[in-house]
């Protein structure tokens, strides 16, 4: 496994938790990492981008309430979330966007009870 998401669960509404995926793919620093979820019947969505040196991007949504970094010295990308909602409930996946090709862990499932 290249990627390996953890740290998914049932929290309730306003409840925080922290994702991890660990990458064993080398020059894990030189990559861009990204957290993305897929809610049932509905696309899956980018919720948040990190670059090299930990710029970061999120999507409308989360913004305020997710935060992304890394630890290059861990090869891990994390993603902690806080002020959940309902509407956050969905599979939650790591993935490498650069360089080329990208790819995808498997996901971890985030449910937020209301």
């Amino acid at each position: 496994v290249q990627l390996q998401a953890s740290g998914g669960g049932l929290v309730q509404a306003g409840g925080s938790l922290r994702l991890s995926c660990v990458s064993s793919l080398s020059q894990f620093s030189t990559h861009i990492m990204e957290w993305s979820r897929q809610a049932p019947g509905k696309p899956r969505e980018v919720v948040a981008i990190i670059g090299i040196g930990g710029s970061t991007r999120y999507h409308d949504s989360v913004k305020g309430r997710f935060t992304i970094s890394r630890d290059d010295a861990k090869n891990t990308v994390y993603l902690q979330m806080s002020g959940l909602k309902s509407e956050d409930t969905a599979v939650y996946y790591c993935s490498r966007i650069l360089p080329l090709p990208e790819l995808s862990g498997q996901g971890t499932q985030v449910t937020v009870s209301s």
